[in-house]
C-alpha cells in the first residue's frame, strides 16, 4: 500500500525575500525582487536587470563555516544550504554534526549548474601553471551534485543523497522523485529542492539567445510580465527553495506541522517531436503530462482551484494557457485561478520550480491567492481562452482545495504536481 506524503517544511530564498516569513509577505504584497545591475551593462548585457536574493556576509555566516566559505564563490551552492537548512529546521530537525547516521532521511536536490565562477579560477590558474593553488574545495564547488554533497555532510543523512538536473523543471521533478521514494516506502523523509546562481556566465547564453527583455532596464520592477501583451522576453533570477516531503505516519509521530499533502504527479518529455525542440514544447506531451499527473492524484480536473503555472513571460505563455485549457477542458469563466510567481522573481532557472513549489504550498496552507503583477494588459489570446478574472491582478483570500503545479523545461521536458491542503 502507497504511503501518504506530506509537506512539513519549508526554505526559500529568492529574489523578493530570504526567508520564509519575509518571502510570504512579499508575494501576498506583490512586491518586486527585480532591480538593475550595473555589472551587466558594464558587461554589455542587453538585459541589465535580474533578481538576485539579498543575502549579507552576516547572514551568510549564519549558514557556512569560515572553513565552508574559504575560496568560497557558489552562490547556488550558498543559496541552497540556506533554503535546505532553513526547511530541515522549520520540519523540527536538529542540525548537528554530531548527529548520528539518518538512515530514514535522504536528499534529492537540483541544480543547473555549480561555481561557475570557481570553474573559470580554476581554468585560469591551470593555464598559467598553477594547478596547486587551485584549493581544496574547488571539485566540490563546481561539480554537478556539489549541492547534495554539502547538505548530505551538514545534515548527516543517509538514504539517497543526490541532483538532478533538468533544466527548468529541476526543483518540480526533484520533488516528485522523492515523494514517490517516501510513497514507496524507501525512506521516511526527503529534503527536496534546487537552486540557481546568478553568474552572468549563466544568464550570459540567454541573453545571446535574445530571450530576456532588454526594454525594462530603466523600469525593473516593471520588466517581467508573463501573460501580458507587453510582455518582451524573461528576465532572469537566482534563488533556492526547499521542502522536506515525509510519510503521513511519520509527521504524525512527530506531532509535526503540516503544510500541505502532495497527492501525485507525473514527468514526461516531448522528445523534440510534433513542435516541440531544445527550447519550445511538445503541446501534446504537456498535455498529457497535466492529464497523468491528476490521474496519479487521483484527482478530477474539475476540482483544482488554482494553477501556478511555468509562465514565463515569452511567446510561448498563450500556448501554455491553451494547454492548460485542453488538458483541464476547462476555459472562460470556469478556468482555474492561475499566477506566475515569475512576475516578481523573474526566472529562477533551474531553481524556478523548487521556489514556485513553495508559493504554491504557502497558498495552500494560507489560504489565498497571489497576485500577477505587471499584467494589466493581459494577452487578447490568453483573454480569449479564459476569462481574465482568472488571471488576479490584486490578493485574493479565498478557499482553495487543491492547486497544479507545473514547470515546463528546455530540452521539452515536462513535470506537474498536485498539492492538496491537509486537513487531519
Amino acid at each position: 500500500m502507497k504511503k501518504r506524503v506530506v509537506i512539513t517544511g519549508l526554505g526559500v530564498v529568492a529574489p523578493n525575500g530570504v526567508g520564509l516569513e519575509a518571502f510570504t509577505n512579499a508575494i501576498k504584497s506583490g512586491a518586486s525582487g527585480i532591480t538593475f545591475h550595473q555589472e551587466l551593462k558594464d558587461k554589455g548585457f542587453s538585459c541589465c536587470i535580474g533578481g538576485i536574493p539579498t543575502v549579507s556576509d552576516e547572514k551568510i555566516a549564519e549558514y557556512l563555516t569560515p572553513l565552508q566559505l574559504r575560496g568560497f564563490q557558489s552562490s547556488s551552492i550558498l543559496y541552497g544550504c540556506m533554503a535546505a537548512k532553513d526547511a530541515w529546521k522549520d520540519a523540527g530537525f536538529l542540525i548537528d554534526e554530531n548527529s548520528a547516521l539518518d538512515y530514514d532521511s535522504g536528499i534529492i536536490f537540483g541544480t543547473g549548474n555549480s561555481g561557475i565562477e570557481k570553474l573559470r579560477e580554476a581554468i585560469y590558474k591551470i593555464d598559467d601553471q598553477q594547478v596547486k593553488r587551485l584549493g581544496s574545495t574547488s571539485v566540490l564547488q563546481t561539480m554537478a551534485s556539489g549541492i547534495s554533497a554539502y547538505l548530505g555532510g551538514i545534515l548527516g543523512v543517509g538514504n539517497q543523497v543526490t541532483t538532478n538536473s533538468s533544466a527548468c523543471t529541476t526543483g518540480t521533478e526533484a520533488l516528485l522523485m522523492g515523494f514517490e521514494r517516501i510513497q514507496n516506502g524507501k525512506a521516511k523523509r526527503m529534503l527536496v529542492g534546487s537552486s540557481s546562481d546568478s553568474s552572468l556566465y549563466t544568464w550570459g547564453g540567454f541573453d545571446a539567445m535574445r530571450v530576456m527583455t532588454y526594454k525594462h532596464n530603466e523600469t525593473p520592477q516593471k520588466g517581467s510580465r508573463p501573460m501580458s501583451e507587453s510582455a518582451s522576453g524573461f528576465v532572469p533570477g537566482s534563488g533556492a527553495g526547499a521542502l522536506v516531503l515525509e510519510s503521513l505516519e511519520s509527521a504524525l509521530q512527530r506531532n509535526a506541522t503540516i503544510y500541505a499533502e502532495v497527492l501525485g504527479g507525473n514527468i514526461n518529455a516531448g522528445g523534440q517531436r510534433n513542435g516541440g525542440s531544445l527550447t519550445a514544447p511538445n503541446a501534446s506531451a504537456v498535455q498529457k503530462c497535466i492529464v497523468d499527473a491528476l490521474k496519479d492524484a487521483e484527482v478530477s480536473s474539475e476540482e483544482i482551484d488554482a494553477i501556478n503555472g511555468h509562465l514565463t513571460a515569452t511567446s510561448k505563455d498563450d500556448l501554455e494557457i491553451e494547454n492548460w485549457t485542453k488538458a483541464l477542458q476547462r476555459n472562460g469563466t470556469n478556468f482555474p485561478y492561475i499566477n506566475s510567481l515569475k512576475s516578481m522573481v523573474g526566472h529562477c532557472l533551474a531553481a524556478s520550480g523548487a521556489i514556485e513549489c513553495v508559493a504554491s504550498v504557502i497558498q495552500l496552507k494560507e489560504q489565498f491567492v497571489f497576485p500577477n503583477i505587471n499584467c494589466e494588459d493581459v494577452h487578447p489570446e490568453i483573454s480569449a481562452m479564459i476569462s481574465i478574472e482568472k488571471i488576479p491582478t490584486k490578493l485574493i483570500e479565498k478557499n482553495i482545495n487543491i492547486i497544479a503545479k507545473a514547470s515546463f523545461g528546455f530540452g521539452d521536458v515536462n513535470a506537474c504536481v498536485i498539492f492538496k491542503k491537509y486537513f487531519k
